[in-house]
């Protein structure tokens, strides 16, 4: 499953952002002799509405989507990051105040502060980015203060500590390699959380505003004319299952490994 996972991924990568140079059909060019028109060869994805190839605008909305997932999963797991290792190797004061801060931000659902923050703001891939990044920090960052917190009462951490070791050296020389498997977890998984929260914002009209696009943008073009044009929602739903589920697959198979690793050590 994981080798099938990568293989989805990497494939859809590739074809969002290379295919265009091949496939040069404009997402933009309305054809009023061609609306809603199936799948067929001259239109494997089928028109939308405006007789624009769905095909097209799905290549053109994926990367915007992507773009804006793993730009915005970096963003909050670096965030998260530097938040966590520092509560976790501090700790004391500086520990209680950021699991206060994490607290609070938990305690509003994701995903109605997302909508709390763009109603007031308008949308763009920057600001999605932004606020994205802003809301999808915490739980990388409680997962590596917790792991934080155990490795900074390791004897030889105390060690390094009472023998006046710089902070930065501790931490980047002998944190990181060891934060490294929980980061990638928490990192695929945040790409796919980012993508989605970009899809549901756009589907409900917050997120990306024409004429640019996303997947999400798409599959809201399409619910107007789902009963009688299915492809029109249908392909942008795919494409946006296809990279969340890969991306899950990944994140599943790094943790089992991780716990495998735990286990053994043990």
């Amino acid at each position: 499953m994981f080798k099938m996972a990568v293989y989805l991924l990497v494939s859809v990568i590739a074809l969002v952002f290379l295919l265009p140079f091949i496939y040069t059909v404009s997402p933009y060019e309305l054809n009023p002799s061609k609306i809603l028109e199936g799948p067929s060869l001259a239109h494997i994805f089928g028109t939308d509405r405006l007789g624009r190839d769905v095909f097209a605008r799905i290549l053109e909305g994926g990367q915007t989507s992507l773009i804006i997932g793993f730009l915005a999963a970096s963003i909050s797991s670096l965030v998260g990051l530097f938040i966590g290792i520092n509560a976790g190797y501090f700790k004391g004061n500086i520990d209680k105040t950021i699991t206060i801060v994490i607290d609070l931000f938990l305690t509003f659902p994701t995903f109605f502060l997302l909508l709390a923050l763009v109603s007031y703001i308008q949308a763009s891939a920057v600001i999605l980015i932004i606020v994205i990044s802003i809301t999808g920090w915490m739980g990388m960052a409680r997962l590596i203060r917790s792991e934080s917190f155990a490795i900074g009462n390791k004897p030889f951490i105390k060690i390094l500590k009472l023998a006046n070791v710089s902070t930065m050296k501790i931490i980047f020389k002998y944190f990181a390699p060891l934060l490294a498997p929980i980061f990638l977890i928490s990192f695929t998984f945040g790409v796919g959380g980012s993508i989605l929260a970009e899809s549901g914002l756009s589907f409900l009209g917050l997120g990306i505003n024409p004429p640019q696009m996303s997947w999400g943008s798409l599959l809201s073009d399409g619910k107007a004319v789902i009963d009688i044009a299915w492809w029109v929602s249908f392909f942008p739903g795919l494409m946006i299952f296809i990279i969340t589920f890969s991306l899950m697959q990944i994140s599943d198979f790094l943790q089992s490994k991780a716990n495998q690793k735990e286990i053994q050590k043990s």
